[in-house]
């Protein structure tokens, strides 16, 4: 008996009501939400009717119900909650930041048809905060952070409030360099399949139908980066994709055409260099070069800001570990087999 009470003493207990329009968004089809914080969090879980019960140790009681504040409070934003919600306020909430998750991903930064796009971790929260508060953010992670598409949905916030006049968006075109001569069509349809990527995200952004006349316009510009030589560009948000395919010399040409009213966005993987014939990367040493350069930034996404497929981080994460134990076996002189990198190797995507 004594045993008995002991425990119920340090067990914990929350209870609160959530308000009445909030609680299916809160709960998820079929409850699907609320099975999976059941699943995630240590505490117990009770519902009924509106009213949620916590119970428990104190220490996962109270982070329970942070959770579920956060969750209610963007439910009371009108926002949908789906399970990457649940899985993105958790994994914030453990990170132990002092921002808020629900402001974090209730932050509009372009809307199109009912569809807004927001940032959907902290990082990418900080991310774009950088890009409003200097002239150049370099934007470095692996492949589904959403670095490009941050940026694309920034310049055209930018457009939209009259803050620039024009939008350019370049990238290299690494393997077009020696094989443009033996792909048919213009030169502007043997380009098209290296920028067709930029043009797919605008598309999420602005009216497709406006595309043509704003790019004839000149207010939006795609074209590879080798177009960008020898001009200043002012009164443009330019965003360079695909950066770690840029020699440093092509890095330092860019970054010099910023022209006054400007801001650039430079986005790349370190881990994904296509350069041939072992090129150095300008991304991989213009950290070194700028670091500490006013109104320069650098913001650095992870495995933990994927926001495709939750695989896609998993993923990520195991090809990480697998360079790391390759780098080793390298150095040790073990191995320099077809699993083995050699410099700049190009690697699969």
């Amino acid at each position: 008996m004594a045993d008995e009470t002991q425990q119920s003493n340090k067990e914990g207990q929350s209870r609160f009501a959530v308000p009445e329009g909030a609680v299916l968004t809160l709960l998820g089809s079929r409850d699907e939400n609320l099975r999976l914080a059941e699943e995630l969090l240590d505490a117990d879980v009770h519902v009924r009717g509106n009213e949620i019960t916590l119970s428990g140790d104190p220490a996962d009681v109270a982070f329970a119900e942070r959770v579920f504040s956060e969750l209610i409070t963007l439910a009371g934003r009108g926002q949908a909650i789906d399970q990457n919600a649940v899985r993105r306020i958790i994994a914030m909430l453990s990170a132990n930041e002092a921002e808020s998750p629900a402001e974090v991903l209730s932050l509009d930064i372009v809307s199109r048809r009912g569809r807004t796009i927001r940032p959907k971790t902290l990082n990418q929260k900080h991310y774009v905060d950088a890009i409003d508060k200097n002239t150049i953010v370099f934007g470095i992670g692996p492949a589904g952070t959403g670095k490009t598409y941050l940026a694309m949905a920034k310049a055209v916030q930018a457009l939209q409030a009259k803050q620039v006049n024009r939008i350019i968006l370049t990238r290299p075109a690494v393997e077009a360099g020696e094989r443009l001569g033996y792909l048919p069509g213009t030169l502007y349809e043997k380009i098209d399949p290296y920028l067709r990527p930029l043009y797919d995200a605008l598309h999420d952004m602005v009216d497709p139908e406006s595309i043509p006349r704003l790019t004839q316009a000149g207010t939006i510009e795609v074209a590879p980066l080798a177009f960008m030589r020898g001009r200043s560009l002012n009164d443009a948000f330019i965003i360079l994709d695909e950066a770690q395919n840029t020699t440093p010399e092509q890095m330092k040409m860019f970054l010099t055409r910023l022209g006054f009213g400007s801001k650039v966005v430079v986005t790349g993987d370190i881990t994904q260099v296509d350069l041939p014939g072992g090129q150095r990367s300008g991304l991989r040493v213009v950290r070194d070069i700028l670091e500490g350069v006013e109104d320069v930034h650098f913001s650095t996404l992870t495995s933990q800001d994927v926001v495709r497929h939750r695989l896609v981080g998993d993923i990520v994460d195991a090809y990480d570990k697998w360079q790391v134990q390759q780098d080793l076996v390298d150095q040790n002189g073990q191995h320099h087999g077809p699993g083995a990198r050699r410099g700049n190797q190009r690697r699969g995507r």
